[in-house]
């Protein structure tokens, strides 16, 4: 009887942890998609990675005064067509993607290329809600440091 039940478990465990690592994948690659959309210009791909009311901030340092700004979603957008393919390359690296249920918060440290020259760098904090099948960004907001 035991042996039944340390299977079952073991069967059930693998499955959910299995889940667990293709929710993750999925949200990281939400976020691919983005850096990607940003880099060709690509405004569909883009768009097609955030939720209808998506929130866009940064948080910026003036006179030694933490100040959060927000963006306007469709003005940003419309900016990336301004710009050559590959003129716009964010490396991010992935420290902490957590997921439970339909929300998922992701801590990316990046680095900001224009045009191939070093143009700053930060952290990005991204909150994402699984709408239907699909993961969507719903809050964005970065630092930027030179």
């Amino acid at each position: 009887m035991h042996k039944v039940l340390f299977i079952t478990l073991l069967f059930f465990g693998s499955t959910a942890i299995a889940q667990q690592t293709h929710e993750k994948q999925a949200v990281q690659q939400v976020i691919r998609n983005m850096f990607i959309a940003m880099q060709t210009g690509d405004t569909a791909l883009f768009r097609s990675c955030f939720a209808p009311k998506v929130i866009f901030q940064t948080i910026v340092t003036k006179e030694n005064q933490t100040q959060v700004k927000s963006e306007d979603f469709e003005a940003f957008l419309k900016s990336l067509t301004k710009y050559p393919k590959g003129a716009l390359d964010e490396r991010i690296k992935f420290k902490g993607v957590h997921q439970d249920g339909t929300l998922a918060s992701v801590w990316t440290p990046y680095q900001f290329y224009y045009q191939g020259k070093f143009s700053h760098g930060g952290v990005n904090s991204f909150q994402l809600v699984k709408i239907g099948d699909d993961w969507k960004i719903q809050y964005l907001i970065d630092t930027r440091k030179k």
